[in-house]
Order: structure tokens, then C-alpha cells, then sequence
């Protein structure tokens, strides 16, 4: 039985030292025993030699995650540490290995410390102890670590105060940084520093930054845990901060500035000026909707495609946008989907001539592919854009039932463009508060590749056309 001391300085690079030895040598975990500085010897694990260094390949995955554990609290580390290396000699995939046990437990140590290698950094506390003509500025603080990572972390605090003198006290071990060296020494107890003046001034910031609005406690205790707390200057203002918090913050809502009503006013009208308010006279909306550069549709359609219809008409049709035969004819739902739309209209008993016909769009949106323009369906910008338009020819025609024909057409007018299907020969509002009736668009039914379910979607759209029959004559209510 090998018995091995790891001290409580250089734990890493003994600890390195001894497994590299005893790996090499072939020595398996249960015949160790692993101690740490300070700890009794067991009576079966007397001191024994070490075995001679031989050559072994680790990991650096490993020796990256080791450096780190090795500093845990836990007193099996040493031995947790080998007894993996040991497996992972056999099994070089083990360090990718998520659903392991033993490698699980090892990165949790890691972190562990890693996170206490955290607080150090943020709370350790100095207190100025030197002599005020003294060449250098002399420091020291108190910090009880939960794991040993004084020795890891001591690096940092040179880096970052390398120009003055200091110490980081701590029951087990203590960093003491002199003339630009470092070196550790044993831990000592708790030692009865000076009070610093300069403490009063943070605790007078840590007051002003609280934010009472935005208080957590468990948040806060997560990371800044109550042990902690007996060696931190600000801490003994959270209490009071906490308890004064909720009629701080009413005082912070109350105390909240307001905008004045005429700023307000104003806002109000120039936000309803930039939604839609084109109001001219109906002969002039086509030669305005002519010369529309709200979005760049325009750049590459022919011309943009006005509704057409009696302006009393109690139904407006609305469609998608225009496709490549109303690009060139000017004219609304004149093409393939339209010639649908006006055969299935007739069945159903709706008369198209009686109606005022249009679409959320006004330009034709396409990808030229050879001599063909294939249709692009508009973006959300687009249809939010060409709203202004659609809203102009609603308040003139002020229809009693609006026919949305599409995803887009709903989206148009009720601001949602999902569930299309489910929403089918439904009624809903539309933003201005008109009825609105929701339905496939021709195209649709023309690009079902199954003829059953073509079948089935064209008789629902031929229903979905003679309930807004219904509704207009009365038969039905909207």
C-alpha cells in the first residue's frame, strides 16, 4: 500500500509529480492513500518510496480540468483525480464523455472553484497597514476561501496591484506580495486590521448605485453569498437597503418625470399622421397610388395596380398583390387566380361587378427566372407600408364586409397572417373595426398538387364566397 502526502503549497505540482510516478509504475487506485497537509497518516498506509518517473500521455483536456480540481475542498480530490486518470489510460474517450459519473463529479469540483476563484477576486477587501512616508504602500486583508485557492489565485492580484505591498490573509495559507515578489506562508487566524477611512466613501457609492426598483435578493445572494458578508464594508448597509427598497422604488415612480400634455399632443398627432392619412378626393387615388415610393417595389414593377369597383360597394375583395398579368394590365385580379376567383364567384352567387376589388399591395413583387417573373410573396415591411393605401380605400368605400383572400390580405387588415387554414370562414375585425371574412386566396387552390384536396379547398372557398352572400343580403349575420 502506497501512502502519499500532497502538501498544502504546490498541491498541483506534487500531486502532478506523484501520479505521474505511480502511473507509470502500474500502481492502481486502491492500492493509494491520499492525504493532504495536516491530516493524520492511516495506520495501514505507511510512507513508502515513490516509484521512478516513467513517460505516460494524458490528456491536455485532463490537465486542464486537474490544475483546477485539485485545489477543491473535498479531501477524496487527490484520489477521485488518480482513480480517473487511471480509467482514462484505457479509455482515452472518457474526457468526452458527458453521461460519466466520475468525470462529472471532477468538472463540478472544477467549477467549484473556479467560482470561488470568482469571489476571491471580487471580495477581497484591503486595508492600507503601512507606514505613510514609506517607499511603497503596504495593504492587507482578511478572506476565508471555501477552497484552498489562495495559491491559484494569487497571480491575479499581482497583475492587477504590483505597484504597492500586500497580503491576503487566510486561515490555511497566505499570499504576501513584498518588493515585487510573491511568496506564502501559513495561515494564521484572524488578524485585528485598521480601520480605512476610505471604506466610508464606498459604502457611500454602494448606497447611491442601489437600485431599490430592481432589487433580487436571491439574485443578490447567488452572488454575494452571506458568508461572505462579515468581511465586506458594504454589507452592512443591506439590511437597510433591502428592507427600504419597495418605498424607495414608489418614491423613484412617483418622483418620475411626465411628458407634458401639449408635447403629448403633438406626438399623438404625428404618430397618427406616419400610420395612414391620405384623405384626397377618390378621382385623385389612383394618380397618387401612381406615384407611390413608400417601399421599393416600385423600382421594378411595371405600374402599381389601383382597386376597381363602385365606391359605395357593401363588399370589398381584398387579394394578395398584384401577379404578372395585373403588373401589366393595371387591373386587380385579372390573372390565372382571378379567372378562378370570377368562375367560383359565379357559382356561389356573388356578383364581382357589384364589388369594389383590390389587394394589400399594390406593386407586383417577383424574381425574374429567364423570361418568366416568379412571384415573391411581400414581407411584413411591405404589407405594413402599402397599409396607407388599403386604409384610403377602405374609409372611402366604408364597405359592410371586407373578403380577405390570403395570409397576406389578413395580415393586411387584422395584423396576423398565421393559422390561415384554422381561421378560415371565420369573422374578424379588421384595425379600422369593419367584418371581415376570412378566406383561401385562387392562388392557393391552383398550386394544390393533389386533386382530392383541391377538390376540398375550392368547395370550402365556394362556401366561404356564399356566406358573404348571406351576410350582405341578410341571411346571415357578420
Amino acid at each position: 500500500m502506497h501512502s502519499v502526502q500532497i502538501p498544502a503549497l504546490g498541491t498541483w505540482n506534487a500531486w502532478r509529480d506523484a501520479a505521474r510516478r505511480l502511473l507509470a509504475a502500474g500502481v492502481p487506485p486502491e492500492e493509494i492513500l491520499w492525504s493532504g497537509a495536516g491530516a493524520e497518516r492511516d495506520l495501514f498506509g505507511a510512507q513508502t518510496a515513490m516509484p521512478a518517473r516513467g513517460a505516460i500521455t494524458v490528456p491536455r483536456s485532463f490537465v486542464e480540468m486537474a490544475q483546477v480540481a485539485v485545489w477543491h475542498s473535498d479531501p477524496e480530490r487527490f484520489a477521485r483525480l488518480y482513480a480517473f486518470l487511471w480509467r482514462l489510460q484505457r479509455a482515452p474517450h472518457l474526457m468526452r464523455d458527458r453521461g460519466d459519473v466520475d468525470l462529472a463529479r471532477l468538472r463540478a469540483m472544477e467549477k467549484n472553484v473556479r467560482r470561488c476563484q470568482h469571489k476571491m477576486k471580487a471580495f477581497v477587501r484591503f486595508r492600507e497597514i503601512g507606514a505613510p512616508d514609506a517607499p511603497r504602500r503596504s495593504f492587507a486583508a482578511w478572506f476565508e476561501p471555501t477552497h484552498h485557492t489562495v495559491e491559484p489565485t494569487a497571480d491575479f492580484f499581482v497583475r492587477r496591484f504590483g505597484d504597492m505591498d500586500w497580503r491576503i490573509l487566510t486561515p490555511d495559507v497566505s499570499a504576501v506580495f513584498e518588493g515585487g515578489k510573491l511568496r506564502f506562508e501559513e495561515g494564521q487566524p484572524r488578524p485585528d486590521l485598521p480601520e480605512d477611512a476610505s471604506e466610508a466613501l464606498w459604502v457611500t457609492y454602494f448606497r447611491n448605485i442601489f437600485n431599490p426598483a430592481r432589487l433580487k435578493v436571491q439574485a443578490m445572494q447567488s452572488e454575494m453569498p452571506r458568508k461572505y458578508w462579515k468581511n465586506l464594508p458594504e454589507a452592512a448597509a443591506i439590511p437597510d437597503l433591502v428592507a427600504s427598497a419597495p418605498a424607495r422604488a414608489r418614491a423613484m415612480a412617483e418622483a418620475a418625470p411626465t411628458l407634458p400634455p401639449a408635447r403629448m399632443a403633438s406626438a399623438q398627432a404625428q404618430l397618427a399622421g406616419c400610420i395612414s392619412a391620405w384623405d384626397g378626393p377618390a378621382e385623385g387615388l389612383p394618380a397618387a397610388l401612381a406615384a407611390c415610393r413608400r417601399c421599393p417595389l416600385y423600382r421594378d414593377a411595371t405600374q402599381a395596380v389601383p382597386g376597381e369597383g363602385p365606391l359605395d360597394a357593401p363588399l370589398m375583395i381584398v387579394g394578395e398583390q398584384p401577379g404578372d398579368m395585373e403588373d401589366l394590365t393595371g387591373r386587380p385580379l385579372v390573372g390565372p387566380a382571378g379567372q378562378m376567383f370570377d368562375r367560383i364567384a359565379a357559382e356561389a352567387g356573388l356578383e364581382r361587378e357589384k364589388a369594389y376589388v383590390t389587394n394589400a399591395v399594390k406593386h407586383f413583387k417577383f424574381t425574374p427566372r429567364g423570361k418568366r417573373r416568379i412571384h415573391q410573396r411581400p414581407d411584413a415591411g411591405e404589407v405594413e407600408q402599402c397599409r396607407w393605401w388599403l386604409d384610403a380605400e377602405l374609409a372611402l368605400v366604408k364597405p359592410k364586409l371586407v373578403l380577405a383572400m390570403g395570409a397576406t390580405a389578413a395580415q393586411a387588415l387584422t395584423g396576423r397572417r398565421e393559422g390561415i387554414l384554422a381561421r378560415r370562414g371565420g369573422i374578424e375585425k379588421t384595425r379600422g373595426g369593419q367584418s371581415a371574412l376570412i378566406t383561401l386566396h385562387p392562388s392557393y387552390l391552383l398550386r394544390l398538387p393533389d386533386a382530392e384536396a383541391r377538390a376540398q379547398a375550392t368547395e370550402q372557398f365556394r362556401a366561404d364566397l356564399r356566406r358573404a352572400v348571406d351576410i350582405l343580403e341578410g341571411r346571415a349575420a357578420a
